[in-house]
């Protein structure tokens, strides 16, 4: 899958480091204290995506790329979920680090 049409380099080297199950290299992109939702719901961060590189979960295609390259849109593979079309909604503090994600079922 080609991930260059995701133009922030940080958000393309997280989600490269999604695709390889790469839990550790993911991590480093974020700050300590991550703001997540998932559908609108706050959830723990690191509870949820430890659970998702059990299952390896991953996009299998980048439809959509915008703000600046931080809102990823694309059909991904959620595991026990099944495979539907996604939003990941990055927010970059001014050190460049992630500090609020927010992922859910993008509309068609």
């Amino acid at each position: 899958m080609d991930l260059t049409t995701i133009t922030n380099e940080n958000v393309r080297k997280a989600i490269e480091a999604l695709q390889a199950n790469d839990k550790h290299t993911w991590y480093t992109y974020f700050a300590r204290e991550v703001s997540f939702t998932d559908d609108g719901r706050t959830l723990d961060f690191r509870t949820f995506f430890d659970n998702a590189f059990d299952k390896k979960e991953k996009f299998l295609a980048i439809e959509k790329v915008e703000d600046g390259g931080k809102s990823i849109y694309g059909n991904f593979d959620a595991g026990q979920w099944g495979t539907f079309r996604v939003y990941f909604k990055f927010h970059q503090n001014a050190a460049g680090e992630f500090d609020g994600l927010a992922i859910g079922q993008a509309p068609r």
